[in-house]
C-alpha cells in the first residue's frame, strides 16, 4: 500500500516538473513592442513580482501587461528609470505561468529608450 502511495505521489510530481520546465524553457512567441511607459510596480502581499504596462495608442485604449522576472535586474532599473517615457521592449510569451513569476504571460527580457513617432521628423 505505501509503495503504490509513493509511486502515485512520484508520478504526480513528476507530471508538475515536467510542466514547469515545458512552461519555462519553451516559449510560446517572441517579439517587440513600443510604447510609454505608463506604470511598473513591485506588487504582492505574499509573493512580491514585478508588473508593467505600456500604452500603445494615443488614447490609452490599447495597453500592452507585461511581467519582468526578478533575475532580470537590468531591466528593472531600467524600466524605473525610464517611467513615462516611450519604450521598446523585448518579450518572451510563455504558455501560462505561476503565481511566483507574475501575473501575465509576457515577460520582459530587454528594453530601451526609444523616440515617440508622435514627435519624429
Amino acid at each position: 500500500m505505501k509503495r503504490i502511495l509513493f509511486i502515485i505521489l512520484g508520478v504526480i510530481l513528476a507530471v508538475y516538473l515536467l510542466y514547469f520546465a515545458f512552461v519555462y524553457f519553451v516559449p510560446y512567441s517572441e517579439g517587440t513592442r513600443a510604447g510609454e511607459l505608463i506604470k511598473f510596480s513591485h506588487k504582492g502581499v505574499i509573493v512580491k513580482t514585478w508588473e508593467g504596462e505600456i500604452s500603445q495608442g494615443i488614447s490609452g485604449a490599447q495597453i500592452f501587461q507585461f511581467s519582468v522576472l526578478d533575475e532580470e535586474e537590468e531591466v528593472i532599473k531600467k524600466l524605473q528609470e525610464y517611467q513615462g517615457n516611450y519604450v521598446k521592449v523585448s518579450y518572451v510569451e510563455r504558455f501560462g505561468t505561476f503565481f511566483f513569476w507574475g501575473d501575465t504571460k509576457y515577460f520582459i527580457t530587454k528594453v530601451e529608450k526609444d523616440q515617440s513617432p508622435h514627435f519624429r521628423r
